[in-house]
């Protein structure tokens, strides 16, 4: 089976082309499901200091959930799930919990970008990687990633080793990290998402690595996948890599979700 619940639409203000071509790029690469997941509104923030280029507004997230139910309408050969990719603020969960219970969603996606308000996924605030000693930022990213987990708000755990994003890789045994996150992720409830998008950047692998990905396997963590696609070209993109990853890890099903409930179904 071949999936895909990690696409984003131009609302987030970083992605481009309609929603019908990302519905059609899948159909051409052969998705049997595709879930559509943009970014939340920043609701952490007050609305005068949101970013437009970062996530939808306030008043765009009704019409993103019309357009999806619009969507599956439209295409009844695919199957299309609604869902939502929630950043982890610590501190902001019921603000968070407020938004994502009054939304018909499928799955929510939960994502750590930021670490003390620092976007170091954004390439303009890569330079604040030299204050820091990469085995204390790993610590810390996957605390705040542990955290994200134990919150109750999230199906999935989305490109769970971002902090990897521009190649920086503490020159340290992440082994005991690991076992932090597997352990955590699977006393949640939580599934991890096999993301494809790090291949198309300087970590020049998938999020996350294959040794987390093992280490979530025995903890048996179950699994989903995502491209992370911000254009209808990287519909797909490299999903059958990561099904082929998954399969050599030893998985035999991947999650699927309806009405925030988990379903398998055989890779």
């Amino acid at each position: 089976m071949l999936i895909d619940y990690h696409l984003h639409t131009a609302r987030c203000g970083h992605a481009s082309g309609t929603m019908q071509q990302y519905i059609d790029a899948a159909r051409q690469v052969g998705l049997t499901e595709v879930g559509i997941a943009d970014h939340i509104p920043m609701y952490w923030l007050p609305s005068e200091k949101r970013d437009p280029e970062v996530a939808m507004t306030d008043k765009e997230l009704t019409g993103y959930i019309v357009e999806v139910q619009q969507l599956q309408q439209a295409n009844l050969d695919i199957t299309i799930k609604l869902g939502l990719e929630v950043d982890y603020i610590p501190g902001h969960e019921k603000a968070a919990e407020e938004i994502i219970s009054s939304l018909p969603l499928d799955y929510v996606l939960g994502s750590v970008h930021y670490l003390d308000g620092w976007g170091f996924d954004n390439p303009e605030y890569m330079h604040k990687f030299d204050q820091w000693n990469l085995y204390e930022l790993y610590q810390h990213y996957f605390d705040t990633v542990c955290q994200g987990a134990k919150s109750g708000l999230f199906n999935i755990m989305a490109h769970t080793d971002l902090i990897k994003k521009f190649g920086h890789r503490p020159n340290w045994d992440l082994s005991p990290l690991y076992e932090q996150v597997a352990s955590t992720f699977a006393e949640s409830a939580v599934s991890v998402e096999l993301n494809t998008a790090g291949l198309r950047y300087p970590a020049l692998e998938q999020y996350p690595s294959k040794e987390l990905l093992k280490v979530l396997y025995k903890h048996k963590v179950p699994v989903t996948m995502g491209s992370d696609a911000h254009n209808p070209q990287q519909v797909g993109q490299d999903i059958k890599i990561a099904r082929q990853m998954l399969i050599e890890v030893g998985y035999k099903e991947i999650a699927t979700f309806s009405n925030r409930q988990i379903k398998y179904c055989s890779l």
